[in-house]
């Protein structure tokens, strides 16, 4: 028997309940996130984050390893 592996396509640009699925986090922390990292991008009536700029500020919160 083989397991089913599920891969999330990754994409520059997603909409807020896309991106929160794909990082695994609720939509208002998703929200909260990509405006303190400055990926938000409103045109017309869609928002969108840019995932790029996203994962830049992530690693900006990074905890250091205590042991």
């Amino acid at each position: 028997m083989s397991e089913t592996v599920i891969v999330k396509e990754w994409k520059k640009y997603r909409r807020y309940m896309d991106a929160a699925d794909y990082y695994g986090v609720s939509r208002s922390t998703i929200e909260r996130m990509a405006r303190d990292a400055g990926a938000v991008y409103k045109i017309h009536n869609t928002v969108l984050i840019n995932c790029q700029i996203l994962e830049e500020y992530l690693e900006t919160c990074k905890l250091e390893a205590t042991y």
